[in-house]
């Protein structure tokens, strides 16, 4: 059986949870992977409720040794074809109020753990020359902002990082890609933890999380002949 990872899974509602659920419904065994188990053991039994198969996985991003394991039990299962890290959170605050810890904690969330899940996802994928992984990016990807130091440098860094695995293993058959998400996105993580925002920004000023999951699908099933590395997506009056 042919299975995906896909890292950084939360609530129902939002982008991880969602990504799991569409890739279930292309035939793929899912991992769903994440730091709470409760919210896994949810989106995997919607899944199955719905004639997939899934697994959830409880496990830290950053931690080498937990990343491994994981990439081991799925292999274990069948051929990796999909690998989506999504894990990453935003860390706003001025350079001068950060700590060190603050500023090396948002690093090892986007950057160090995107190089442990990517390294790990090329070293199953080459035994069969064929595979695709995707990285969640933002419009911190792209440029720096003030306020956003830490997270600006750390998500371009795993840009950088995405860009050099797609160079150097597309010739062997890997597709490595990076989504780049523009705004707010209309899931549960805003709408609960920041209701004023999304209430001043209104549905219209919001991604829609099914059309984010359909860039991911779009560069999964892209062929050989026709690879993209980096999809953007935003609302249609997202100010870039």
């Amino acid at each position: 059986m042919e299975t995906a990872i896909i890292m950084g899974v939360g609530p129902d509602q939002g982008m991880g949870a969602q990504l799991c659920k569409r890739f279930a419904s292309l035939g793929l065994h899912v991992f769903i992977v994440g730091r709470t188990q409760s919210s896994l053991d949810a989106v995997a039994t919607d899944i199955v409720a719905d004639g997939g198969c899934a697994t959830a996985f409880v496990a830290d991003a950053t931690l080498e040794h937990a990343v491994v394991n994981l990439f081991d039990a799925a292999a274990d299962l069948g051929r990796i074809d999909c690998a989506i890290y999504n894990a990453g959170n935003n860390t706003p605050g001025l350079i001068e109020d950060m700590s060190a810890d603050y500023f090396e904690y948002s690093w090892r969330i986007c950057c160090y753990g995107g190089f442990l899940f990517g390294r790990e996802a090329v070293k199953r994928m080459k035994l069969a020359n064929t595979g695709t992984i995707l990285f969640t990016g933002a419009s911190a990807s792209m440029r720096g902002r003030p306020n956003f130091g830490a997270f600006n440098s750390s998500k371009a860094a795993l840009r950088c990082l995405a860009q050099a695995m797609a160079k150097e293993y597309g010739p062997g058959g890997i597709h490595v890609g990076h989504v780049v998400i523009d705004g707010a996105i209309f899931g549960d993580k805003v709408r609960n933890k920041h209701a004023e925002f999304a209430e001043k920004l209104g549905e219209s000023g919001m991604i829609n999380i099914g059309a984010i999951v359909d860039a991911y699908e779009y560069l999964y099933k892209q062929p050989r002949s026709g690879w993209s590395f980096e999809v953007d997506v935003r609302t249609a009056i997202e100010s870039w």
